[in-house]
């Protein structure tokens, strides 16, 4: 009996990752489209308004578009196809020109695959740059808008570039750094999922929207936060507080006065937020990225907190199974997503200034600074988390309570402070990963449910519950994604990683870094 329903699960639980909703559906109802942003090249945080882009079959007229304010432009196409895209170099400012690459004299030809929204990167610069500079966009082809990016389609994601004229051996190489990039922003996502399965046993489906969540909030607060955005603040700096008040103070408060201390913070952040809301953008700010960055990951790991202290914590001490709480938490990662929807919107978004760069030639490899800052910081917050679990107290803890919850209650640890630690640094790096993410691709509410497969391969060929194992999974999800494109389509990519998945539990089911357990 319960065999089949484990198998019924899963077969629903499939569906579920295969089968998009109904919001998602009518996202996506707009079939093929070219679109693209035009900026200023003297400030990259404004867009160039009035510059016409018309679209032809052939010799036939598809559709036009003009730039708004932002500089945004999109074309609908009726099919999939090869399509010319013209310029109109007379709704140009006189003070800029179209940059030669991608455009050349006005116009470029792109080829739209099924259900494909493509980007198309239409440069701008000054008018007397236009005979020197070596200036390149990001990347060097003529449909995408991400160096070493992932899979084009209908998800916003963009497909690998490698220079169509490149040897075998610098693509080689052009795709295993964008392997490791990748692999990277897995990892950092993935950290927090496997650490949450080692402390409680639990699969935390809605880790993929913790992810979305901390791009979403960074993008927020980098273009101005204003009412939304302080309102939010306000709301999570109370539940936050009533988090730490429960948590550090559980066992030094008589309950009442821990119960209403708490639900005082909540209220107070509820009642900041709603006069806030009130005053709108009479108290408008805005901070650059990596500030904005700093307060996703804090809210992250608030939003993680608050999921354990206020919802899985109940559940467990009244014994609920943990196959009730892992439906559970798929219905929570529908309600985070929906909510996400609702707040921010479905529109694809980046982040402003971080679009189009020039590249940096390291040997064969061309790089843009955006990537080098991704895996620079990917690279130290590993290794701060590696030293934090290695040699601090509360480190050691987790990695006792992920090796055995009840052997490390029996010698004295708090499990349940330990736990709330391990979501909150889930949480946090969850955002930082959607950050880095969203860097790299395009901000949208389903960002982080797309990675969420791809993070599930890593924490399960790394080894469930152990931190370095998804380090490792991480990386090694992130080169074979990369990597198969040298020889099959990109829109196979993580088809081959989760391939690799299946194969690892065939050979050896407790990971590369997992230990082998007794069942039964």
């Amino acid at each position: 009996m319960r065999t089949r329903l484990v198998t019924v699960l899963l077969a629903l639980i499939t569906a579920i990752l295969v089968i998009p909703g109904p919001v998602a559906a009518a996202d996506e109802q707009g079939g093929e489209a070219l679109h693209g942003q035009i900026l200023n090249p003297e400030n990259r945080d404004q867009g160039v308004e009035g510059i016409g882009i018309t679209v032809y079959d052939g010799e036939d007229e598809i559709g036009a578009a003009e730039t708004d304010s932002d500089g945004m432009w999109e074309v609908e196409l009726p099919e999939p196809g090869t399509y010319r895209v013209v310029v109109d170099q007379e709704s140009v400012p006189s003070e800029y020109v179209v940059r030669e690459g991608i455009i050349v004299d006005g116009e470029t030809e792109v080829e739209v695959e099924a259900d494909d929204r493509r980007p198309l990167i239409v440069a701008l610069e000054g008018a007397g740059a236009a005979e020197g500079g070596d200036a390149s966009e990001s990347p060097s082809d003529d449909a995408a808008d991400d160096s070493g990016g992932e899979a084009g389609g209908e998800d916003g994601s963009v497909a690998p570039t490698t220079g169509g004229g490149s040897s075998f051996g610098a693509q080689f190489l052009q795709l295993t750094v964008s392997g490791i990039l990748f692999g990277l922003v897995i990892a950092i996502s993935a950290i927090g999922l496997s650490l949450i399965f080692g402390t409680t046993k639990m699969i935390n489906f809605a880790h993929g929207d913790m992810v979305t969540f901390g791009a979403m909030v960074a993008l927020l607060f980098s273009t101005g936060a204003a009412g939304l955005g302080n309102s939010l603040l306000a709301i999570f700096a109370g539940i936050g507080i009533a988090v730490l008040i429960g948590g550090l103070l559980e066992a030094r408060l008589p309950r009442t006065t821990l119960i209403v201390a708490q639900w005082v913070a909540i209220f107070g952040g509820i009642a900041l937020a709603t006069t806030l809301g009130v005053m709108g953008d009479s108290i408008d700010w805005q901070v650059p990225l990596w500030l904005a960055a700093a307060i996703a990951v804090v809210m992250g790991a608030v939003l993680g907190g608050t999921m354990e202290r206020y919802i899985w914590r109940p559940l467990r001490h009244r014994n609920v199974a943990l196959i009730q709480m892992f439906i559970v938490s798929i219905g929570l990662a529908l309600i985070l997503r929906h909510v996400i929807l609702v707040i921010f919107g479905a529109g694809r978004n980046r982040y402003a200034g971080y679009q189009i760069q020039e590249l940096v030639q390291l040997g064969p490899v061309a790089m843009a600074p955006r990537d080098l800052v991704i895996m620079g910081v990917a690279v130290a917050v590993l290794v701060a988390v590696a030293c934090l679990l290695q040699f601090t107290r509360i480190g050691k803890a987790m990695r006792a309570v992920s090796d055995n919850r009840d052997l490390a209650e029996s010698s004295g640890i708090d499990v349940d402070r330990v736990t709330l630690y391990v979501w909150g640094l889930g949480g946090g790096l969850a955002a930082l990963g959607g950050v880095l993410y969203g860097l790299n691709q395009v901000v949208e509410y389903e960002m982080g449910f797309r990675l969420l497969l791809l993070m599930f391969a890593a924490v399960i060929l790394g080894g469930l519950g152990t931190a370095y194992g998804a380090m490792v999974g991480g990386l090694a999800v992130g080169l074979v994604a990369m990597l198969s494109t040298l020889w099959f389509p990109s829109q196979l990519m993580q088809a081959w990683a989760l391939a690799l998945m299946i194969l690892m539990l065939l050979v050896r089911p407790q990971g590369l870094l997992g230990r082998r357990e007794r069942v039964g």
